[in-house]
């Protein structure tokens, strides 16, 4: 259809219809589904009607070729003009191939794996049936006590708006209509929801209007220059309003400024959550505040269908608004070519050839290797040698729980666990096994288990960790350490005297205290996904070199929260040569510095870097400098070295950050041999948001810094004239 069809399919529907529309709802709620007896339940719970259900516009949470082929049928025998349902769902990182979360990818720091991953996600996700995933989530994220922070790829907003776009470039394609396996991308959560007060979900966020643009607002608007077909409205209050009622947000910017034209839908039940907010008195006033904030979709609350006739007909909305939402509606069906085959790519049989495939599974695997971060390595503990006699211990050491929050249709049974990956593997050596704890109990018997099997190894691999439930959405944390049971089990272990190598599988960055400093090497593995065992043992035994690096901080306790690289000096800065200082911006029980910074991670060879090369002193609008540094593997193995430039403004209009990110090249080099980064570097990127939301750059001294992580950089300094 064109859009005048459309448009005339509009004019064609009732008021009623239109609405209707705009209604999403989980499964049970239609026919056709396999579960009997589910339908007129939720239906007088959320006081909606048949006819309002026959004419929604799209469904929750199903998935399956054939179980979305008996609904869709089922709908469209009832609808009176033929509009096919949407069907969408939460594939956040992987459909039943689960990749390892968002986070872990962000620690890849590669866009093209990244992108890959969506495709396949979307691969698997169409073939059974959907049409729409929402993902990807791009809040950024400084506060690791939230628990879904595994959800994001981190705390800086150059690196999350590349990963923004290669998602959607991955999920979408290039052509909806023409490309059956894509799906429409939905961005998330539009805005800051990563701020929350106190790192506790679905909490107030409260900050300026020039930190929401500087720092937040990049990677959705990355996701829309990427071409994103959808954007979902936040939990969150913006200066004061909920989200799915607040019109500078979604009116001003994402409509106006930014010219957004996709659909706009609501999260779970948050324009119903208003009233809890208290920006609305009722259902009423929550249908009127969405729907002038421009929300066409309303998931799973019935404010629209109850209210919006009512307040058109009494003039107070105009029909108009719900006109084009519906229109942007039908729009997103067009292009994906729901008017012509309301079934799409949906195939029973297709769906049993590509769903898990081992084509898939083999770029998971890639991908949790990429993604797996040596934060240590003392006395070069790893990787373990071919004949190494290892006592694997911990709740992790057999563990399927793997996958991590939002893993769609993953089944923790098809993980590869990493205790028969590393038996696999070391078959010239030994692996004795035990449980040693649970994630969060530990008896004495375990505990004597553990150390007698430690006693016949030469070293020690503990399996520790979150459970999948400890993070996620609803997973927020006060105390971010690992559980007292597995503390325990390190502190038992430790006196037995032998070597420790930690791998780590959770959904944040921890404190690290109480395994830290007692491992002589920690493997950060986050949730590694479908063949993190496989992966995990690869890295664990050097068939892969790790080269992740952290695009979170790891703080040194949750006292500092938040720690991020890109903060602000202070008017009284704390000296490193000058400790005892007391009148300074410090803590009295802990140092400033994160444990680990942003951009930090090791390898099995070493690197060495020369000279930091600039073009020039001095940069002009018309002039960018070129930066170089010759890097060297100095080690004995094949490595990549991720080389990254930052950049500070040493005086702004607006105090600028310590640090920011501006680029990143990949160096694999074979031992002994070496490769030169280089960047280019132009006024546009050193442009900011000023006091008056105008963005430019200011004239005055820069810094450059290059090097392996955001702490340890060769330093060089220009003008900008």
């Amino acid at each position: 259809m064109n859009n005048e069809q459309l448009l005339d399919l509009v004019k064609q529907m009732t008021l009623e219809e239109k609405t209707a529309q705009l209604l999403q709802l989980t499964a049970n709620f239609y026919e056709g589904t396999s579960v009997e007896g589910q339908i007129t339940g939720p239906m007088e719970e959320m006081g909606i009607t048949e006819q309002s259900v026959d004419a929604s516009g799209s469904i929750l949470g199903l998935s399956g070729a054939q179980a979305i082929i008996d609904v869709q049928q089922a709908y469209l025998k009832k609808s009176r003009l033929g509009i096919p349902l949407l069907f969408m769902a939460d594939v956040v990182h992987g459909f039943k191939t689960i990749f390892p979360i968002p986070l872990a990818i962000g620690c890849s720091w590669d866009t093209e794996l990244a992108e890959k991953s969506a495709e396949i996600a979307a691969r698997e996700s169409a073939v059974s049936g959907l049409h729409v995933t929402f993902a990807p989530m791009v809040d950024l994220v400084r506060d690791p006590r939230w628990g879904r922070v595994m959800e994001t790829t981190g705390e800086d907003p150059y690196l999350n708006s590349l990963f923004s776009a290669a998602f959607v470039r991955g999920y979408q394609g290039d052509n909806l209509k023409d490309e059956p396996d894509r799906l429409a991308a939905c961005v998330k959560h539009f805005a800051a929801y990563g701020a929350a007060e106190g790192g506790r979900d679905y909490n107030t966020v409260d900050m300026s209007e020039r930190n929401l643009r500087e720092y937040y607002l990049p990677a959705y608007k990355a996701a829309l220059d990427a071409g994103v077909e959808m954007v979902m409205a936040s939990f969150n209050t913006v200066e004061g309003i909920p989200a799915s009622g607040n019109e500078k947000l979604m009116r001003d910017i994402l409509r106006d400024e930014w010219g957004f034209d996709g659909v706009l839908i609501s999260d779970w039940a948050s324009i119903r959550e208003m009233i809890a907010h208290g920006a609305a008195e009722d259902d009423r006033e929550a249908a009127y505040r969405a729907i002038r904030a421009g929300v066409d979709i309303e998931m799973m609350t019935p404010c629209y269908v109850h209210h919006l006739p009512e307040l058109i007909n009494n003039g107070e909305v105009e029909e108009t608004l719900i006109d084009e939402a519906v229109l942007r509606i039908l729009q997103l069906k067009e292009k994906l070519g729901l008017f012509d085959n309301p079934l799409r790519a949906a195939d029973p049989e297709r769906e049993r050839e590509i769903v898990f495939s081992k084509e898939h599974r083999q770029v998971s695997y890639e991908l949790a290797t990429k993604s797996a971060v040596l934060l240590k390595n003392d006395n070069d503990v790893l990787p373990l040698k071919p004949e190494a006699n290892v006592a694997l211990i911990g709740p992790f050491a057999q563990s399927e729980d793997i996958l991590g929050w939002w893993s769609c249709e993953g089944v923790k049974e098809d993980a590869v666990k990493i205790g028969a990956a590393l038996q696999e593997r070391l078959t010239a050596g030994k692996v004795h096994m035990a449980q040693g704890s649970n994630v969060h109990t530990i008896t004495a018997e375990q505990i004597a288990e553990a150390l007698e099997i430690a006693s016949k190894a030469d070293l020690i691999v503990l399996a520790l960790g979150e459970d999948s439930e400890m993070s996620g959405e609803g997973g927020s944390r006060t105390d971010i350490r690992l559980p007292a049971a597995q503390l325990e089990l390190v502190k038992q272990l430790k006196a037995a005297g032998k070597p420790i190598a930690t791998v780590i599988f959770n959904g944040r960055p921890l404190d690290l205290h109480g395994v830290f400093e007692e491992s002589d090497a920690v493997l950060e593995a986050w949730f590694p996904g479908s063949e993190g065992g496989a992966a995990i043992a690869d890295v664990l035994t050097g068939v892969v070199n790790p080269s992740a690096r952290l695009t979170m901080s790891f703080p040194q306790s949750v006292g500092q929260i938040p720690v991020y690289y890109n903060h602000f000096n202070t008017g009284r800065p704390l000296n490193p040569q000058k400790t005892e200082e007391r009148y300074v911006s410090k803590y009295i029980d802990s140092p400033n510095d994160p444990l680990l910074p942003f951009g930090y991670g090791l390898s099995y060879t070493s690197f060495e870097y020369g000279d930091l090369e600039v073009s020039s002193n001095e940069m002009t609008a018309d002039q960018p400098l070129t930066i170089q540094v010759r890097v060297t593997n100095a080690g004995e193995r094949a490595g990549v070295e991720t080389v990254q430039l930052y950049v500070r403004d040493v005086t702004g209009e607006v105090v600028r950050p310590m640090r920011e990110l501006k680029g990143y090249v990949k160096l694999s080099l074979a031992p002994g041999e070496s490769g030169t980064a280089t960047f280019t570097l132009n006024e546009e990127q050193l442009r900011y948001h000023h006091s008056d939301l105008s963005h430019r750059s200011d004239k005055g001294t820069f810094h450059i810094f290059v090097g392996p992580n955001s702490r340890d950089t060769l330093e060089s300094t220009f003008k900008l004239v």
